[in-house]
């Protein structure tokens, strides 16, 4: 139990911090659309840590000029805090901030039974928003506790063009020096990725490993209680080694001294539950068949190699397919999209993207397609693609090539990703 003196030098210090943020360079997140403080439902941003999600609460906050107090559970001294107290911190902030209309409470599943609270805020009329870096413990406890209370947004690290921003990059002017600084740019978030604080740093992969392994015990061991901790460890750095990828439980299971097949594919579960994986389904007509091969991606590029004995090389066209997927899911949820992979005996196309049960692009990605045998593969996937499923919206995506091709009766459009990134953010 924390006294409400200890509260009020904690939350104090938690009030300074805020005040302090006025001063940083901060990037427009597209996501701030989706914050909608006029509503009545709590505003949920989740998403990977260190992805920037109290950052995106507090700008939209600021912008919109309302009183909010703050809260992070995420700090060391408020550790086993639970609902019982959520009271005591209500006291204790309105002490600190005087009278105010929103409640911003940051990684607020560290508190055991927090939906009730949330749950009594929005009945007393009090805006809140909540932030969360736990798909199950947040997403789960909004779906069951506050249904149709709730607005869920989703947030990934810093995009291309974000990158851009905070790097004073400019993305607009068509002249051949801008045009070089934004693939010079590039060349530089494919290998580092777009955790915010990474563009702060000269050396990544102490920051990289140390959020990984937080994530690892803290988000998954402590609240999952796995006993056979240096299993599930060696598993995840595997799978992160080895992403882009599809998965089966009882090879892994075999691989790793594993008894059980259900215990795998809880660990996986978990991990995409923390965010440290994304799942992405086949495609197919029957829905029995896209719960099964599901494919696995890192979160950031940054997970692929940036970690101790990852051992694993460049990668660029694994590092190039993890960016085209994480920047088709921001654009999907804006816009009510699905994506999926199209697998077949007679090829594969790495992206089909969906609107219901209408597919409304094939998207294949390849670093480099001058070899003639590697620009059949990628072509071929794509003609697959559209006689699978009736689409014509056929795009190649590669590191640098732009161009306009026709193969049978179907056109395909060949862009570089570094392009078709910020385009996407435009449209």
């Amino acid at each position: 139990m924390i006294n409400k003196r200890t509260l009020e030098l904690i939350l104090s210090d938690q009030q300074l911090e805020v005040e302090k943020r006025a001063k940083e360079k901060l990037c427009y997140r597209s996501e701030e659309t989706l914050v909608d403080l006029s509503s009545p439902q709590a505003q949920a941003v989740i998403g990977v840590r260190r992805s920037g999600k109290s950052t995106l609460c507090y700008q939209s906050l600021m912008k919109n000029k309302v009183k909010f107090a703050y809260v992070d559970f995420d700090d060391e001294r408020l550790l086993g805090i639970d609902a019982s107290q959520l009271n005591d911190v209500l006291e204790v902030l309105y002490k600190i901030y005087g009278d105010f209309d929103y409640l911003f409470l940051d990684e607020i599943q560290n508190v055991e039974g927090w939906h009730l609270f949330v749950n009594r805020m929005l009945r007393q009329k009090l805006h809140v928003i909540i932030t969360g870096s736990n798909a199950k413990l947040l997403s789960g406890e909004l779906a069951t506790h506050l249904t149709g209370r709730s607005n869920e947004i989703s947030l990934y690290p810093f995009s291309f063009k974000e990158y851009c921003l905070m790097k004073e990059v400019d993305t607009m002017r068509m002249t051949t020096q801008a045009e070089a600084l934004r693939r010079a740019a590039f060349d530089n978030y494919l290998k580092q990725g777009g955790f915010p604080e990474l563009l702060l740093m000269k050396r990544s992969k102490g920051y990289v490993m140390n959020l990984v392994n937080n994530i690892l015990k803290r988000d998954i061991e402590n609240r999952f209680a796995i006993h056979y901790k240096a299993d599930f460890e060696k598993l995840a750095h595997h799978l992160l080694n080895i992403t882009p990828t599809v998965v089966s439980a009882k090879d892994l299971a075999c691989s790793f001294g594993i008894k059980s097949v259900h215990t795998v594919k809880n660990y996986i579960e978990y991990l995409k539950q923390a965010y440290l994986l994304i799942g992405v389904q086949k495609y197919s007509q029957k829905s029995k068949l896209r719960i099964t091969g599901e494919k696995l991606y890192a979160v950031d590029v940054a997970m692929m190699d940036q970690r101790d004995n990852a051992f694993a090389g460049e990668n660029l066209g694994h590092r190039l397919e993890t960016i085209v997927l994480i920047q088709l899911l921001r654009k999907c949820r804006l816009e009510g999209l699905d994506v999926y992979y199209l697998n077949e005996r007679s090829g594969e196309c790495d992206f089909v993207v969906c609107r219901g049960n209408s597919v409304k692009q094939a998207i294949q990605v390849s670093y480099d397609i001058s070899s003639p045998k590697t620009r059949k593969r990628e072509i071929n996937g794509l003609i697959l693609a559209a006689e699978k499923t009736g689409c014509n919206n056929l795009l190649l995506l590669t590191d640098h090539e732009s161009n306009l091709l026709t193969e049978n009766v179907y056109n395909i459009k060949v862009q570089p990703v570094y392009e078709w990134c910020i385009q996407q953010e435009e449209n």
